[in-house]
């Protein structure tokens, strides 16, 4: 079948129970930027305190990091600054532009699609609904699994390295 043909169209809205529309997006879809970064830590809190497994697919992220202090939220603290993956001058780095604030989507368990909606909760009453971060790539590069990353502000110093578990 085609991709954006209409038999595919058809035999997915009879799989769904409804109606669908294909749309091909040239560049993509973002929530709000075009990088989202979360610590594993934070996804693990959110687990604890929702009484779900933690998955942090319900997070939608483009990059998982193990933070050397286990602090979760600690991703707060980044905005304004810019991590950079690696050393060096040409190593990839994102601008750090805002805090991630969390929609249902989370609630959403990634196998099933049911809802928890104690995730979400879970997000609002321990960091007014805020999980991650958001950034814009100021340096394109590779990502690579285990590297250190810097956050820059005023001090450079290790934040995290990056975890087995990125997407």
């Amino acid at each position: 079948m085609s991709v954006f043909g209409e038999d595919l169209a058809a035999e997915i809205g009879r799989r769904y129970g409804a109606p669908v529309q294909i749309m091909h997006l040239k560049h993509g879809i973002f929530d709000d930027a075009s990088v989202s970064v979360i610590a594993s830590d934070t996804v693990c809190e959110i687990g604890r305190l929702s009484g779900q497994i933690p998955d942090v697919r319900r997070f939608r992220p483009n990059v998982v990091v193990r933070l050397l202090r286990s602090i979760p939220f600690q991703e707060d603290d980044w905005v304004g600054g810019v991590l950079s993956f690696g050393e060096g001058d040409d190593a990839p780095s994102i601008a750090v532009t805002m805090r991630d604030a969390r929609c249902a989507m989370v609630n959403l368990d990634p196998d099933s699609a049911s809802p928890t909606p104690a995730v979400l909760k879970a997000v609002v009453s321990a960091n007014r609904n805020n999980a991650g971060v958001y950034g814009t790539v100021t340096r394109i590069g590779r990502l690579v699994v285990g590297q250190s990353i810097f956050l820059s502000s005023r001090d450079r110093f290790c934040l995290a390295a990056a975890s087995d578990s990125s997407v």
